[in-house]
């Protein structure tokens, strides 16, 4: 494996947590990269499909993968999205997993026009810590974190534990 100078982040939690927001942010400051997976799956069509009932396109996580494996082996990546059990253990140093108020996360999904079941089936995610819970698996215990994303003073602590993280790996690792 390659030396990386810069450590490579996973930011995952139910859709509508803030991890698109946090990550542009975090990526500005730190001048880390950031990668939003819908965005490059879109982008490259990276699909196996289309979800009747959800309507939406089914990632191929295989071609995912392939797609970013000589980036992160690189280091500097800023990851996000939903689902973070398909990424190999290796490309992380740290996975952060977002979490909101269900009252809060219900008003960001209806905002974004959900439909009723898509709005019910991420809230209930939340409710049962689903994603944190697959985090929790994929990964060492320890390089798991949940960080509450509530508020724009929550976004503010949020980057400043990160960046501060950030800048101790680099210490440490360089």
């Amino acid at each position: 494996m390659r030396i990386m100078k810069r450590p490579n982040i996973l930011l995952t939690g139910t859709p509508g947590v803030g991890k698109t927001t946090l990550g542009k942010e975090l990526a500005q400051r730190t001048g880390l990269t950031y990668v939003n997976v819908g965005d490059l799956a879109q982008e490259g069509q990276l699909f196996e499909g289309f979800d009747e009932e959800y309507q939406c396109p089914i990632l191929d996580e295989d071609r995912v993968v392939d797609e970013l494996e000589d980036k992160m082996g690189d280091g500097g990546i800023i990851i996000d999205y939903h689902g973070c059990d398909f990424f190999p253990e290796r490309w992380f140093h740290i996975v952060f997993v977002l979490r909101t108020d269900n009252t809060n996360l219900y008003n960001r999904l209806e905002s974004r026009g959900y439909t009723a079941k898509k709005l019910q089936d991420n809230v209930q995610c939340e409710i049962f810590q689903t994603i944190y819970e697959e985090a929790m698996e994929a990964y060492k215990e320890e390089i798991v974190h949940q960080l509450p994303s509530n508020t724009p003073e929550d976004l503010e602590r949020n980057l400043e534990q990160i960046v501060q993280w950030i800048e101790q790996w680099m210490k440490d690792n360089n």
